[in-house]
């Protein structure tokens, strides 16, 4: 049976979409998971969250422990993982509001552990595969209810994660648009890196909320302003979680 663990991002700490809700705490070799898991019922199908930042966002995106945080979903019982995120957009076409699926990301952080793997013991070498890191399975679901709740979304693209907690430069943001990167954000990486190593489906559920800073004639993006569009947009991102997991089609 599919039990589905989400990682709350920006602007989505405190979801309260659940019945039989209960806070569970998990420990791990890797310390404590960023907040306690919150577990229930969405629909009768069984789910877990966990608020990737904390549930009061006091947490810097370097200083996320992102292997505890892997490590506590599928220790309790998760089979997949849908991650939200807000992000910024690196392409004209992608606006305000928009809701990407990625199929792939570049990893430009530098300061966070990005394996379980610190040893290869007895010679079991753990090379784990990632030319397609996201679940197209989990994709091909957001795409379809999307469409169902008539909601702007774009069905792939490629999202590039840096350290943070400051936003980029304009030469850095016009360096990752010629990379072919489509969106940005500091969460993905190492993330999907750690759910795939622990063979575990991910998929991203990315908003769209600024233009990073490589489009001049738009102001350079605040935090503020991340905010304030996520917040305006929370209840779509709220209704597609919903509705993959109540047509279980994750």
């Amino acid at each position: 049976m599919k039990k589905i663990g989400i990682i709350g991002g920006s602007g989505l700490e405190n979801l309260n979409i659940f019945t039989d809700a209960q806070d569970v705490q998990v420990d791990t070799p890797y310390g404590n998971p960023c907040s306690t898991l919150r577990t229930g019922k969405i629909h009768g199908k069984e789910v877990a969250i966990l608020s990737r930042h904390g549930r009061q966002h006091s947490i810097p995106p370097t200083q996320v422990n992102n292997r505890a945080n892997i490590w506590a979903l599928k220790h309790t019982g998760c089979t997949h993982i849908i991650a939200t995120t807000a992000c910024g957009s690196l392409r004209e076409e992608i606006g305000r509001g928009d809701m990407v699926f990625p199929d792939q990301f570049i990893d430009f952080t530098r300061h966070r552990s990005v394996t379980f793997f610190e040893t290869f013991e007895n010679g079991n070498l753990k090379h784990t595969p990632m030319g397609d890191p996201f679940s197209a399975e989990l994709r091909e679901m957001f795409v379809r209810c999307a469409n169902d709740l008539v909601l702007k979304y774009h069905s792939c693209g490629t999202v590039i994660t840096i350290e943070g907690p400051r936003f980029s430069t304009r030469a850095e943001s016009n360096m990752f648009r010629t990379l072919g990167a489509d969106i940005i954000n500091m969460s993905t990486a190492p993330e999907c890196i750690l759910a795939n190593e622990a063979g575990i489906p991910y998929g991203t559920i990315a908003l769209s909320t600024d233009y990073d800073c490589w489009k001049t004639d738009e102001e350079p993006v605040t935090w503020e302003e991340v905010l304030k569009v996520f917040k305006q947009n929370t209840e779509n991102v709220t209704k597609l979680l919903i509705e993959v997991i109540k047509n279980n089609y994750a």
